[in-house]
């Protein structure tokens, strides 16, 4: 055992001898073990700052669900957003050394950034970015189903994702604002933001065992896996997501001894001993209230509960009448809530190894109850009560979905023209595939087999290792519409809520390769109603299509004798073979009609 594990052992015996001695911890086993069997739960870990102490932290349940690891002090987990106030902190730290000032324009750091319209590239400042207030919508299916390690590919699709609202209207949570500001940090200081996190904080914090990316945290030891909860009852192991690219806004992973670190930097005025780790000025205004999440207005039964406003990366509100900065955290697998209480110099950090958890808020409430000694609730029967309201309105929502379900309709198409790739230049590009009679949606991680609604309209389901994942139906759907020439043209998906039209990717159909003797057999002279159509080779492989007076169009081979017209939505050829094999004759399909072009 290396001195620095003995370190840590060391400091988990303290905390545990001083637990027993804590009567505000009387009990707290049982109840912590019943929240962990109430959410089915894998595992979690749970640690208690005071003042510049750590004076409990343990782990419940295991880390390793299959093989019963038990999860302890320094499992790591994915932390998710609780990243969130790591990043904006790095502004605060370079405001401090006179590299930015938080009234910039973004545009002034990153010269190619440009948003949707003008009013926000000539309005949003770092303030926006670090308080979801841009009036952009989150856009997440734009970085979760179109990954990327390239920053710069995912600050480029900005400029096309459109916004609800204007600018410092309303609050929204968005990442991309966040990658924006590790990009930013990243410009300045000529390091990654990876890079920037090991040197400003993890390092200076002693937070030796966290780390930024998911590949470090599959060869730690002592790492927890990933669950979800299926079915209410069947615990699945999910598979690590690499946030990659959009790494700013989610990408630590950690462990509660080490977050107890991060915790007690900011009750202690962001100092680490004698060290200014996290500028005071910056500090105080990082949790001050920069905009308003929504009313938040206390009810009949929390009375004392109430408030809900945003710094920069942390959420603020009134718990029992103390003032409470916290910042919870998702990503496959895991949850996570980082919490504390600056004037009660209380921290509470709860990391779990299951899928969107309620564990986090369950035991962040149960610990400060016992330790800000302002009632107590029972936290367990308020969840039960939240789950049997959710799986009402659920069953409801099924019933209403199968009830729009119009029955005796069919696809307007064979399912090969639906077949292609679709993009669209603020999320990217998937391809659908016909394999075995199905349609198959190929995105860059998963694949998903579309199930026919109605009409144009199929429901995505995700294949597995196992088979097609029936369980986790929920409300998207892919909506394919045709142009004038009949063809698939786009599919519309409503994967952002906030706006009220759908995400069009625009449809472009597969093609084949056609040898070089067949594409020479198309090639001459054809007469159109007095007109001449030329079809020529270029770069030896590529058929084009000439008539005078027009562009020159590059056709793309979809099926025998027939292609698109690249540049064209609607606009196709078919080139027709005689009863000699011989092509005398050629179709050419427009929006407006078929009109039939003669060999001279």
């Amino acid at each position: 055992m290396n001195k620095f594990l003995c370190a840590l052992f060391t400091c988990c015996i303290i905390a545990s001898s001083f637990s027993q001695q804590d009567k505000r911890l009387n009990g707290i086993d049982k109840e912590l073990n019943a929240i962990l069997e109430v959410t089915k739960a894998p595992g979690f870990s749970v640690a208690v700052v005071e003042g510049d102490k750590i004076i409990f932290a343990k782990g419940y349940g295991f880390r390793d669900y299959e093989n019963k690891v038990p999860a302890d002090a320094n499992t790591l987990y994915a932390i998710g957003s609780s990243t969130k106030a790591f990043t904006s902190a790095m502004l605060g730290q370079l405001r401090q050394e006179d590299k930015l000032t938080f009234d910039d324009s973004p545009i002034k750091h990153i010269p190619e950034l440009r948003f949707y319209n003008d009013e926000m590239n000539n309005g949003i400042i770092l303030k926006d970015l670090m308080s979801h207030r841009t009036g952009l919508p989150r856009h997440d299916f734009s970085w979760y189903l179109f990954p990327t390690d390239s920053r710069d590919s995912l600050m480029i699709r900005i400029a096309h994702q459109e916004p609800f609202t204007g600018v410092r209207k309303q609050w929204y949570y968005n990442n991309f604002m966040f990658l924006a500001q590790g990009v930013i940090a990243e410009k300045i200081t000529g390091k990654s933001w990876e890079e920037n996190i090991e040197d400003r904080f993890l390092k200076p914090l002693g937070m030796t065992r966290s780390n930024t990316r998911i590949q470090e945290m599959k060869e730690s030891s002592n790492a927890a896996l990933g669950y979800e909860l299926k079915e209410d009852s069947i615990i699945s192991k999910m598979d690590y997501y690499d946030i990659a690219a959009m790494s700013p806004a989610g990408s630590i992973n950690s462990s509660v001894n080490d977050m107890s670190k991060w915790v007690r930097t900011w009750i202690n005025n962001g100092k680490n001993g004698d060290k200014q780790i996290i500028p005071e000025p910056y500090l105080k205004e990082a949790i001050s209230s920069q905009m308003v999440v929504r009313g938040g207005l206390p009810d009949e039964e929390f009375p004392d509960m109430h408030m809900s406003n945003y710094g920069y990366g942390w959420f603020l509100a009134s718990y029992r009448g103390h003032y409470r900065v916290e910042h919870g955290g998702n990503i496959d697998g895991f949850s996570a809530s980082v919490a504390f209480f600056p004037t009660d110099s209380l921290g509470i950090v709860v990391l779990t190894n299951q899928n969107g958890s309620a564990v986090p808020g369950l035991v962040r409430n149960a610990m400060a109850d016992r330790f800000l000694k302002e009632g107590k609730t029972n936290w367990i029967d308020e969840f039960k009560a939240r789950q049997e309201k959710a799986k009402k309105e659920e069953a409801e929502a099924n019933a209403n979905k199968s009830s729009s379900k119009i029955t005796g309709t069919r696809p307007s198409h064979i399912l090969q023209q639906y077949t292609g790739k679709y993009n669209n230049p603020g999320y990217g590009e998937f391809r659908i595939d016909n394999k075995n009679d199905s349609l198959i949606a190929v995105f860059k991680l998963n694949n998903y087999y579309l199930k026919h609604v109605h009409y144009d309209v199929f429901e995505p389901f995700e294949i597995t290792e196992t088979g097609i994942d029936t369980t986790g139906t929920g409300p998207l759907r892919l909506n394919f519409s045709t142009n004038d020439g009949g063809d698939i043209s786009d599919v519309r998906m409503k994967v952002e809520g906030a706006l009220e039209d759908a995400i069009v990717f625009k449809h472009t159909p597969t093609t084949i390769d056609v040898d070089k003797a067949t594409l020479e057999s198309y090639v001459g002279d054809y007469e159109l109603a007095g007109m001449e159509v030329k079809v020529y080779i270029k770069n030896e492989d590529t058929l084009y299509l000439f008539v005078a007076g027009q562009p020159e169009y590059e056709l793309l081979a979809t099926s025998r004798h027939k292609f698109s017209f690249k540049i064209l939505e609607g606009f196709k050829v078919e080139f027709l073979e005689g009863e000699n094999g011989v092509i005398n004759e050629v179709n050419v399909i427009q929006p407006n009609g078929t009109f039939k072009a003669i060999r001279k």
